[in-house]
């Protein structure tokens, strides 16, 4: 099989989670463009993530259509468990199987320390966090009898570089630091199956930036190439984060120094009370900066 039979979406049934505009329609597009029959999910949120309008996703899949393309609208809601399972049994109900998830959907929003809302809190993480583990957790039987499986998260380089933090954004960066560890541990609960589970960390100017039409940079196509690849066969390899942005690709990930013997001995520096630690605290907090 070539690289070319890999990177074919024919026969293939893909989900795309907050499809209606920006990186998901994109996302859609191009998996569509590659031969798969792609359900686009999404409730028509508002900029805060609360509310529904089905026509947000019914005018991006019309858009879609009339270029050709084998796309449908879904407009089920994937912030319970019992939502994100449905959604997944109406697909393999009427499809068959699963092969790819790519969840996309999610917002941004503000809230200093000091004004942080717990319910807001919690709407953050179902979706952006708790969503794929549903997901995942209802496709998994289907991509493990077919031996085969894509599943993409979102992160954010907001949580992921102290450089790039922003305030306000503690709900927000919590849900996408979760979304690594979730995808970690999938990664490893996948590989003996064929389901191979990445992330990826985009950047883009999307309707989250306040951009409605077609943006003047960082636009959403230069990040789809490689979220698609992260859904295809050809794409054997999972734990990964994918930073893309701009047309360029990075993938990161952390990487345990060599010699370590967790936990036991983690050739690290010894340190037998407080006066120690905060001696040697400089030989312990040393940047490193990753290689380019």
């Amino acid at each position: 099989m070539t690289i070319n039979d890999t990177l074919s979406f024919a026969g293939q049934v893909a989900l795309v989670t907050g499809a209606a505009g920006g990186l998901g329609r994109a996302y859609s597009r191009l998996l569509a463009e590659r031969g798969a029959h792609v359900v686009m999910q999404d409730v028509g949120a508002a900029l805060d993530g609360t509310g529904t309008d089905p026509r947000r996703i019914d005018q991006a899949v019309a858009r879609l259509h009339a270029q050709s393309l084998s796309v449908e609208a879904s407009h089920h809601g994937i912030d319970t468990r019992s939502g994100a399972a449905a959604l997944v049994a109406d697909i393999l109900q009427r499809h068959g199987r699963l092969d790819a998830i790519v969840h996309n959907a999610g917002w941004v929003e503000y809230q200093r320390i000091d004004a942080v809302d717990e319910d807001r809190f919690d709407h953050m993480m179902a979706v952006a966090a708790k969503a794929p583990l549903w997901l995942a957790q209802a496709a998994w039987p289907a991509m493990q009898a077919q031996g085969h499986g894509r599943i993409v998260l979102t992160t954010s380089d907001r949580a992921l570089y102290p450089q790039y933090v922003q305030h306000g954004l503690a709900a927000y960066a919590a849900a996408k630091s979760a979304a690594v560890g979730i995808v970690n541990v999938l990664a490893a609960e996948g590989a003996a199956h064929g389901i191979v589970v990445n992330a990826v960390s985009p950047v883009a100017k999307t309707r989250m930036w306040g951009v409605e039409g077609e943006p003047d940079e960082l636009h959403p196509e230069g990040v789809a190439p490689g979220v698609v690849f992260l859904a295809s066969r050809t794409c054997i390899e999972g734990g990964w984060i994918l930073r893309a942005s701009n047309g360029q690709f990075h993938a990161t990930r952390l990487t345990e120094a060599e010699g370590v013997r967790y936990p036991r001995d983690l050739r690290a520096v010894s340190a037998l009370s407080i006066e120690d630690v905060a001696a040697q605290w400089q030989d312990m907090a040393t940047p490193t900066v990753e290689p380019r």
